[in-house]
């Protein structure tokens, strides 16, 4: 009987010492999950932003006054168009939310359509937010805020809202697409390297083989900016084209046909 009640003593002691541990266990970092399925949880800020691949529907819980990140790529000649719900709790009052989308060197980038912040009504169940970017450029001048390929950043926040409802629980959904834009907003030159994390550091071999995560490697599955060719070569072609057949016919109304009748033949 006592060797019974030593034991229950000493795992209970056990269980009492690995609870604060288990406890004390940092949470994983919020990415997409291993098998392609889309994230459930945002990044607190830039450097933390959830990986969002182009097509896939993000979700995440947060608290109102919370900043929620993600992060997507996008290459040359795309037009991301970035859309967010936000669903606010049953009792709230007028709040208004905001959808930023940054680019690789974290500038905030111009929203054709949809830059502007929505007010959520206090009946409002939801929120809707959209951003259509500009189409994605290869190369820009060094003083112009051109979008270029890249990774970009989005962010989530509400920016007014009544001191009562600070902090309490909504949800997110985000999803980006891009319609492929394509030679009809491309530009001469091309960039160097794309705008993501990491670039600049090299993928190199350890002692053991292994190679360390290179950030850059992010959304080029297929490579950056896939050549010097698009489309704008074809219409450059056809309007060359046109611009030769209209000279040889105009040269060909203003000719005429030949000498004047009224020219005396030895003049």
């Amino acid at each position: 009987m006592r060797v019974t009640r030593v034991l229950s003593t000493a795992l209970l002691a056990l269980g009492l010492a690995a609870g604060p541990a288990a406890a004390d266990t940092p949470s994983p970092s919020p990415s997409a999950s291993a098998d392609g399925s889309a994230p459930t949880r945002a990044g607190t800020s830039f450097r933390t932003a959830t990986e969002l691949e182009q097509g896939q529907q993000a979700t995440a819980s947060g608290s109102t006054g919370d900043y929620m990140y993600w992060s997507f790529p996008a290459d040359v000649g795309q037009r991301p168009t970035v859309k967010a719900t936000v669903k606010l709790p049953q009792t709230h009052g007028a709040q208004s939310w905001q959808l930023d989308v940054y680019d690789g060197l974290r500038r905030r980038q111009a929203c054709q359509y949809g830059a502007d912040p929505r007010t959520a009504a206090q009946d409002d169940s939801s929120v809707e937010l959209a951003c259509v970017l500009r189409t994605v450029r290869g190369w820009a001048e060094p003083s112009a805020n051109d979008p270029l390929p890249g990774t970009y950043y989005v962010r989530l926040t509400v920016v007014d809202l009544g001191a009562t409802d600070l902090g309490q629980p909504v949800s997110a959904e985000v999803r980006v697409d891009s319609k492929d834009i394509g030679g009809a907003a491309a530009a001469d030159g091309s960039l160097g390297k794309p705008l993501v994390p990491g670039i600049a550091v090299k993928s190199a071999e350890k002692t053991d083989g292994s190679k360390p995560a290179v950030l850059s490697s992010f959304g080029s599955n297929d490579g950056w900016s896939s050549g010097w060719w698009s489309d704008r070569w074809v219409w450059t072609g056809i309007g060359a084209v046109l611009a030769a057949l209209a000279g040889i016919g105009g040269y060909a109304l203003t000719r005429g046909s030949g000498r004047p009748s009224r020219v005396p033949p030895n003049v």
